[in-house]
């Protein structure tokens, strides 16, 4: 019999973050009393150019000690405390999930803790349903690799649209790295667009591809033509960066919206980093509110990849009587979100 109290110490590295968090958790139900006790984050970031998986994995291994006993130390804990580690398993770079999976399996093995490995994209969602009062939403996941919409749905989660090649966040750090603004590329392009605006002025859109095929979308041939106009020095920087928001949120958004209706759901919880974009929540609050639908939001802190998720998700499979033997705690990068049967939701 499970014990009605979990500390889970919950790890993520799936790409450029390098995460740890405890919670305590007395159920499985958002009613329970769970609490986030800790959820540290350290980002590999630069100046100039992109994220190279050998640097980044290097960087989650100089830190990991540090951030799991920040995470253990914000908590008030000792890793004696803790009754269960998950750990990010699945989607992700193999580099940096090494690094993840590693250090749970250490620990595991030396204090004699259960071990759950658990997919990263899942629990986007499932933080999701902890944080907010949504019951039973569309999750719009827009993070660096992935852009997806999904449902749950016969006992899985469901991909009803996704991108066709990158995902919206590699599409807006790949500008970025082309612009020269560093990694991530992101939060500077959300900066500029913010400029376009500011004190009164007039941005000027630049009419973009605007690529949705159905449910899905593409990014590849949208960065081949915004880096042209930049290289041609015929456009302010400011209004390339407006544009581009303007053209892949609303492309968002679209998908979304048709997701509601063909799912028949009216709640839609964000995940990924590039949902901390306060311009992409404006436009699907605008979308929800149009279709009497609601749209739930959270900090930033949960929508980046964090291991507050992770501990969560970990939480939920475990008292569902899911764990993951010392001999099996591996990694899979491609592991699909929609190849997981959801046995912890009735």
């Amino acid at each position: 019999m499970l014990q009605s109290k979990i500390v889970c110490l919950g790890i993520e590295s799936t790409a450029h973050t390098f995460s740890a968090s405890v919670i305590v958790s007395n159920g499985s139900s958002p009613s329970a009393k769970n609490k986030i006790l800790s959820n540290v984050i350290k980002g590999f970031t630069t100046k100039t150019g992109g994220m190279i998986p050998n640097q980044v994995a290097e960087h989650h291994v100089e830190n990991c000690d540090a951030i799991i006993s920040k995470a253990l130390a914000d908590a008030k804990m000792s890793i004696s405390d803790v009754t269960l580690i998950s750990y990010s398993q699945s989607p992700g770079i193999g580099n940096m999930l090494r690094v993840g999976a590693a250090c749970a399996r250490a620990l595991a093995i030396r204090h004699n803790i259960p071990l759950v490995g658990v997919n990263h994209s899942i629990a986007h969602l499932e933080i999701g349903r902890l944080l907010t009062k949504a019951k039973d939403p569309i999750l719009v996941y827009v993070s660096g690799a992935n852009t997806q919409i999904i449902a749950y749905l016969g006992k899985r989660y469901r991909i009803f649209g996704e991108t066709l090649d990158m995902g919206i966040g590699n599409f807006l750090d790949s500008f970025g790295r082309v612009a020269g603004l560093g990694f991530p590329g992101g939060p500077k392009i959300a900066a500029l667009a913010d400029e376009a605006v500011a004190n009164g002025r007039v941005p000027n859109y630049i009419e973009l591809p605007y690529v949705v095929k159905g449910m899905d979308m593409s990014f590849g041939g949208l960065l081949t033509n915004v880096t042209q106009k930049l290289e041609s020095k015929k456009y302010d920087i400011r209004d390339l960066c407006f544009s581009i928001q303007e053209t892949v949120f609303a492309m968002v958004s679209e998908i979304s919206e048709r997701a509601l209706a063909h799912c028949g759901k009216r709640e839609i919880v964000l995940g990924g980093g590039v949902a901390c974009n306060k311009r992409l929540q404006q436009m699907i609050q605008i979308m929800c509110k149009a279709r009497g639908a609601k749209a739930y939001f959270q900090e930033n802190q949960y929508y980046v990849d964090n291991a507050a998720m992770i501990a969560w998700l970990g939480v939920l499979e475990y008292r569902a009587g899911i764990s993951t033997p010392i001999a099996k705690a591996t990694i899979d990068p491609y592991l699909r979100t929609d190849q997981i049967e959801v046995t912890w939701r009735k």
